[in-house]
């Protein structure tokens, strides 16, 4: 019981954080849905999440490098980012919310990988054991996607603010029960100093990081545009949470079981199956939208090209980015996949969906899968050729 109690802070933060995350991203093109923005508009706003992890993540890692207050930080951020989102509730039109959005977001968007670096050092390799430590964060995302969705289909998209302030709120108390647990001096210098430009000259960890681009370019035809779409279809709000709680709730069972699972395959081999999962997915929400059957199925996979998809990268970036590189190497995960990733493709599918319609964006997110997936194949073959397979990692 001893050795799990130091964890179990960092279970309540990621319960908290993704309980913001659960209503906001979801519900958040509903909302600018609701002050009158058009869908390009929308899509701008919603990059702003993105751009900000394009630079965010790293900047707020050479700061913990340099000063070691690691948890400190993560209580700054928490604050500002609590402040922020009182502006949320002032009229200003799209350039106030852009501004309100970026500084929330700066706050934020490197919030969690700050804590998965953290994580994935306590754990020491067990998936199982992180698994059950994140599957707090999904429950979280769920509680607040389905009671947002209720709520928001009885009382309207008004009280958006009042959510943020509420969930941030939370997450700002639960920075404040981790641990305040300062690296020396000496040991954050020696980290600084380790180069991180043999690893990525690494032909493996290219296709890895190019997979994770194509992979998070793809599922942001959901995080942008699933609400907007089934919407569009006609489902009210509260059958929108139940698709969104649906993909969570998978994600949870996942977490929990995923030690029995996880090492039946090496992590590269995850990544490919993840990839062509997620050809699937899009697929089938774009196609067969007008079908509840088959868009529980596609949130259902939700499960593999989610979950399991992101216990494996945290294992490659654990693998591959050892010790004193860790923080660098998960910075550059949400760099370059939630970061550039997530911008390509929110932008992208913005435009795409104004054009050509919901529907169409979903197949080119399909297309965006099939790109991953071959680039994890690649990742996967290396793996296996240049150490005969000893080099793929369970």
């Amino acid at each position: 019981m001893r050795e799990r109690s130091p964890l179990v802070p960092f279970a309540a933060l990621s319960a908290s954080y993704f309980a913001h995350i659960g209503f906001f991203n979801p519900y958040l093109p509903l909302w600018l849905k609701d002050l009158g923005f058009p869908i390009l508009v929308i899509s701008l706003l919603a990059s702003v999440q993105s751009f900000t992890r394009v630079f965010a993540p790293y900047a707020w890692g050479a700061l913990s490098d340099h000063t070691g207050e690691r948890v400190r930080l993560l209580r700054v951020a928490a604050a500002v980012a609590l402040l922020a989102s009182a502006g949320l509730w002032i009229d200003g039109g799209p350039w106030w919310v852009a501004a309100v959005l970026l500084l929330l977001f700066t706050h934020t968007s490197s919030m969690m990988s700050l804590t998965e670096a953290a994580m994935a050092h306590l754990v020491a390799g067990d998936w199982g054991r992180y698994g059950r430590i994140r599957l707090w964060g999904s429950a979280g995302f769920l509680l607040t996607v389905f009671l947002a969705g209720a709520w928001f289909e009885r009382f309207g998209m008004k009280s958006f603010p009042a959510w943020a302030g509420v969930t941030l709120g939370l997450v700002l108390l639960c920075t404040w029960w981790v641990p305040d647990a300062r690296e020396t001096p000496d040991v954050h210098a020696r980290r600084v100093k380790e180069p991180v430009g043999p690893v990525l000259r690494q032909p493996v960890v290219r296709w890895f990081f190019a997979s994770l681009l194509f992979h998070v370019m793809a599922h942001f035809a959901l995080y942008g545009f699933l609400s907007l779409y089934l919407d569009a279809l006609g489902y009210n709000k509260a059958m929108i949470g139940a698709l969104w709680a649906m993909s969570v709730a998978v994600e949870i069972v996942w977490f929990f079981g995923q030690g029995r699972f996880i090492s039946r395959l090496p992590m590269s081999r995850w990544l490919v199956v993840c990839g062509a999962a997620t050809v699937l997915r899009m697929a089938l929400t774009g196609g067969l939208g007008g079908s509840l059957v088959a868009l529980f199925f596609a949130q259902a996979l939700h499960a593999l090209t989610f979950a399991t998809h992101h216990t494996a990268c945290i294992a490659m970036v654990s693998h591959h980015f050892p010790d004193r590189l860790r923080g660098r190497g998960q910075a550059l995960f949400t760099i370059i996949g939630y970061g550039v990733g997530g911008v390509v493709g929110v932008l992208a599918g913005g435009a795409f969906a104004s054009r050509f319609g919901f529907a169409a964006m979903f197949g080119l997110a399909a297309l965006v899968a099939v790109a991953a997936t071959w680039c994890a194949w690649r990742a996967d073959r290396i793996e296996a050729r240049e150490e005969g397979g000893q080099a793929q990692f369970r």
